[in-house]
């Protein structure tokens, strides 16, 4: 079966053979992190735009990296300095980069859809960094990419999802790729960020408003980053949030004894989790950010250099530096 890529757009689309595919592409890259020399010449010759309407620091900074130790070059926009402050359309900025010729575009916007509708304007691969309320598929690659390293087989695997599900491209991604493996996936946070629409994202979810239930026997658990600005909201306050969902020593206490603990980040210390959580060792949240990495040169790799010749492939493949 060709599991070829034009675009990465979203994770609800891919079949599991697809998902296992990139999470395999990305395990010579996750040992390529540990060698001293940090550079490939795999893509040498070859630009990545990388194009972010919202702000971002980790995403923005890994797919940088990430393009760097392939050896390709970049061209950055950021929202900051961007035209569609002047007033230029999203799609007349795309195809302004498109016009400087890179081999693929990395695009965040704070629209759901706008990565797929850049798809179909541009000649270049598109991945979606994340598109509004919509996905973050390589968050969610990452994410199974470390659950898989920790020995946590997918398939009746029990994981819990915690905080503002309703507005988080990052719990909808994971909720897709998780459950195309057969994991049992629990969502709990406040009512408002819970609505009963979450049941359509696939089958079996549960919805639990209370912590302490949707943390027994959990393998997993996922600790979302909170927007402060939604706590300002008078149904729910900063402190009310820490006191029914902060992840604490007690609250993991109610899992299974060795699940382990994800966050996407940037992590708010005492908010969404307690320091203490967070830097235990049932915390993968630094083995996410290296993952991150990997995860993301696998697909840069792929989608760039995925349609070059057998013989090319292997001799730039990161299996060469071996």
């Amino acid at each position: 079966m060709s599991h070829r890529f034009r675009h990465l757009l979203a994770i609800e689309p891919l079949t599991r053979e697809q998902i296992t595919f990139l999470l395999d592409q990305a395990k010579p890259f996750q040992e390529f992190q540990r060698y001293p020399l940090k550079k490939l010449a795999t893509l040498r010759g070859k630009t990545v735009a990388l194009a972010f309407f919202e702000n971002s620091t980790r995403t923005r900074i890994s797919f940088s990296t990430a393009a760097s130790r392939l050896g390709a070059d970049q061209m950055n926009l950021q929202a900051e300095s961007s035209s569609l402050k002047k007033g230029e359309s999203l799609s007349d900025t795309v195809l302004t980069l498109e016009a400087m010729k890179p081999d693929a575009i990395v695009i965040r916007h704070g629209s759901s859809g706008a990565a797929e509708f850049i798809s179909h304007r541009v000649d270049v691969p598109v991945i979606n960094a994340g598109d509004g309320t919509h996905e973050h598929p390589t968050q969610a690659l990452l994410d199974a990419l470390t659950i898989r390293d920790r020995s946590r087989s997918f398939d009746n695997c029990n994981i819990t999802i915690i905080g503002d599900i309703l507005h988080s491209r990052v719990a909808r991604s994971n909720v897709h790729l998780l459950s195309k493996f057969g994991a049992h996936i629990t969502l709990c946070g406040p009512a408002m960020w819970l609505p009963r629409e979450l049941d359509s994202l696939a089958p079996g979810i549960r919805r639990v408003p209370r912590l302490e239930e949707a943390l027994d026997g959990a393998d997993v658990i996922m600790a979302l980053r909170i927007q402060q600005e939604r706590l300002h909201e008078p149904s729910l306050s900063a402190d009310e949030y820490i006191l029914r969902y902060q992840l604490t020593p007690s609250r993991v206490r109610l899992a299974k004894s060795n699940a382990i603990v994800l966050h996407p980040g940037p992590m708010i210390r005492g908010l969404e989790i307690d320091p203490v959580v967070a830097d235990s060792l049932q915390s993968c949240i630094l083995e996410q950010v290296t993952n991150g990495l990997a995860i993301r040169m696998a697909i840069l790799f792929e989608l760039i250099a995925g349609s070059a010749e057998p013989q090319e492939q292997a001799k730039d493949s990161p299996h060469a530096a071996h």
